[in-house]
């Protein structure tokens, strides 16, 4: 598409969606990352919640949580999720719709390694998403996985990544007017090719 140059140049959205990240990590002050995660729950009622996004792959779009949490469950039935990021700073946003995959290998234990002794230990002591009764219950379950798992504990079988591979990615940045530039790039499935659409603003 001759007028697609610039910020939305180039052959692969991955590679787009990383120097955009990239250029918010020298100008958001914080989280530039945050993505605003939607998921479905049973009844077909929407949930979006902040998360962060740890790692943007060649095909995909990688966040580690709690399995058990409402968002673990909901992709666990739904197969699908979508997220946004947007950056106020760069007045540019980022749009993905895909399926979901789990990474529970020696990537998601590398990650959770890396992760600070209390976060993990936090990770192992909080049921997410469930009622508590109150934050002196949650410290005394921390205090009681800290003497079970000590200062190395290991990933929680219920904790890992999750990977959102997308069947859309629309990139968005703000225009004059509100003449808005949008290029949405769509595949039918995974193993098509992408079809690249300019939108009206």
């Amino acid at each position: 598409m001759a007028d697609r140059s610039g910020i939305f140049g180039g052959d692969d959205p991955f590679g787009v969606a990383r120097s955009w990240l990239a250029e918010a990590e020298t100008r958001e002050p914080n989280d530039p990352n945050a993505i605003a995660l939607a998921t479905v729950d049973a009844d077909g009622l929407p949930n979006v919640r902040m998360v962060l996004l740890k790692e943007i792959e060649a095909d995909g779009f990688l966040f580690y949580t709690n399995y058990g949490s409402a968002k673990g469950r909901e992709i666990s039935a739904s197969g699908k999720a979508a997220f946004v990021l947007h950056w106020k700073s760069l007045r540019r946003q980022i749009r993905v719709r895909g399926e979901t995959g789990w990474e529970e290998g020696p990537q998601a234990d590398a990650y959770f390694a890396s992760r600070s002794l209390q976060s993990r230990l936090g990770a192992w002591a909080s049921r997410q998403s469930e009622p508590l009764a109150s934050r002196t219950g949650l410290m005394a379950e921390v205090a009681r996985v800290t003497a079970a798992h000590g200062i190395a504990p290991k990933r929680p079988p219920f904790w890992g990544g999750i990977r959102i591979r997308p069947l859309e990615i629309e990139f968005w940045a703000d225009g004059a007017f509100r003449l808005h530039d949008r290029f949405q790039w769509r595949r039918a499935a995974l193993t098509e090719p992408w079809t690249i659409t300019r939108l009206s603003p």
